[in-house]
């Protein structure tokens, strides 16, 4: 496939729960966002906008300062990126309803996920949220307001007896509460068209769409980041929601963040698939019915999961998938040009684009694994320092000799990559972060080997007292062992 793009809006989305970019390194990749065929972000704050007065209580304690806010403005303009700012007003709503002044507005009482949308009170919180977003944000012509992954809508008290009313269903309640927030921005904010994730509306017939006045409030943003996503199945619903009145609609792929709450390395391989399918979507659908595409980049598949890549780490298949959907497919030249706009000579994954995507490569391709392998294959720790034997401090003296130096070696090697590690990411994240990814990915496999090490000196028996003749130790061979070459003593550790 070639020729050019048919999405003529391509944003990038900015996920900034649990890993918000300090704005030195956001001035650092804006450019290249421009160069790789980005013309607009997604930026989606959660408890990092710098809320005041009642909200006050939203902000983490590394959410950007107002002045912040704005000076991500100025070099998002600066470099042709529009800025859409994104709200969540009715799901994924834990960073609001975790707070115990906030928890009387949960739908489901146990569960911080989704707003209650029978409270009048629910309608103020998430309208004056809207209201300073879009303060710090003046000239905005969109505004997301999520409405995705609605979880448990219909199981909170005041719904189950709502729901009891003839006529009353789920999908009523969820179009009546975004036909609220969209009309309160179209209200306060007449200039600026809102946005909504379209997993809700899929399965609401038309005929009720159509009636519920929603089409002429807000703008669908069709998301699937699947690899083998259904791209007849994506036609005809674009289909059916231009029946239902909706204007315009985008499109939202994936770049990272897509394929496990855990993952460390994005599979490029597997995003640039999902991308052209998108590019296929849009060729069966009718002409400029796709007002743009959306490439997403989660950081947490919600508030309370662990993080999943890192930006810096998605940023070659950020540009893989950014140049394919502007040149319409992936071709040799394609490839050609990502190379050269990131300075690598491959696009393998061993390729050194950064000091943090080199490190954390190492980092998750061999961290655990050489751990891993010296605590379970190693023979003289499986063969005389095995479980059983740290229980109960046991062990042949000689083989302290032939364990301790590996695990020391081992030790200091990672303990020295993570030092390394931890000072690139300080460089682009705040502290919480750093420490947050290091003791998810990197301290875990650490303690496995400080634990060896502290439980070797605790097996070790005192030195004998001091004799004219000291006995000669038997070599490891004379007790059916053999010698670990020291090449074998870390095999992985050699790209380190």
């Amino acid at each position: 496939m070639s020729g050019s793009s048919p999405f003529k809006m391509r944003f990038v989305h900015l996920d900034l729960k649990g890993a918000p970019p300090k704005v030195s390194y956001l001035s650092e990749i804006f450019p290249l966002f421009h160069a790789l065929g980005a013309n607009g972000l997604l930026i989606e704050y959660e408890d990092t906008f710098p809320y005041e007065g009642p909200l006050k209580l939203l902000r983490a304690p590394h959410a950007y300062s107002p002045s912040e806010v704005t000076e991500v403005l100025r070099l998002a303009a600066a470099h042709e990126l529009e800025v859409v700012p994104l709200v969540q007003t009715f799901g994924h709503m834990e960073f609001v309803l975790k707070h115990e002044a906030l928890a009387h507005l949960r739908e489901v009482a146990l569960f911080p996920n989704t707003l209650n949308p029978h409270e009048a009170e629910s309608l103020a919180l998430v309208g004056a949220m809207v209201d300073q977003v879009l303060e710090l944000h003046p000239g905005a012509r969109w505004l997301h307001i999520g409405c995705d992954e609605v979880y448990y809508l219909g199981e909170g008290e005041a719904s189950r007896q709502w729901l009891q009313q003839e006529q009353n269903t789920t999908a009523t309640l969820c179009l009546s509460h975004m036909r609220a927030v969209a009309s309160h921005v179209q209200a306060r904010h007449p200039a600026t068209t809102p946005l909504v994730w379209d997993d809700m509306l899929r399965d609401i017939p038309e005929d009720q769409l159509s009636a519920s006045g929603v089409p002429q409030l807000v703008e669908p943003v069709l998301w699937d980041y699947g690899a083998d996503l259904d791209v007849q199945g994506k036609a005809l619903l674009m289909e059916k929601y231009r029946q239902c009145g909706f204007p315009r609609l985008w499109a939202a792929s994936a770049f990272k963040g897509a394929t496990g709450p855990s993952q460390a390395l994005p599979p490029i391989e597997h995003h640039l698939r999902n991308n052209l399918q998108w590019l296929q979507v849009a060729a069966q659908g009718r002409k400029d019915t796709l007002q743009g595409i959306i490439l997403t980049g989660w950081q947490r598949y919600d508030h309370f999961s662990v993080l999943c890549e890192l930006l810096p780490v998605g940023i070659p298949s950020l540009a893989v998938c950014l140049q394919s959907l502007l040149h319409g497919g992936f071709t040799e030249d394609v490839r050609a040009r990502v190379q050269h706009l990131l300075g690598i000579s491959s696009l393998e994954i061993a390729g050194v684009l950064s000091d943090i995507l080199a490190l954390v490569i190492q980092v998750s391709l061999h961290l655990r694994s050489s751990v891993d392998e010296m605590l379970q294959m190693d023979r003289y720790v499986t063969g005389w320092f095995s479980p059983y034997h740290r229980r109960r401090k046991l062990i042949h003296p000689v083989m302290i000799q032939h364990i301790q130096p590996q695990a020391l070696s081992l030790l200091g090697r990672w303990s020295g990559l993570a030092q390394e590690l931890a000072a690139a990411l300080r460089r682009v994240f705040p502290e919480g972060t750093v420490e947050e990814w290091l003791q998810e990915n990197v301290h875990p496999s650490l303690g496995q080997l400080q634990a060896l090490l502290q439980d070797l000196e605790a097996a070790s028996p005192p030195p004998p007292p001091a004799s004219p003749g000291p006995a000669q130790a038997r070599a490891p061979e004379d007790m059916g062992a053999h010698p670990v070459p020291s090449s074998s003593v870390c095999p992985t550790l050699a790209s380190c």
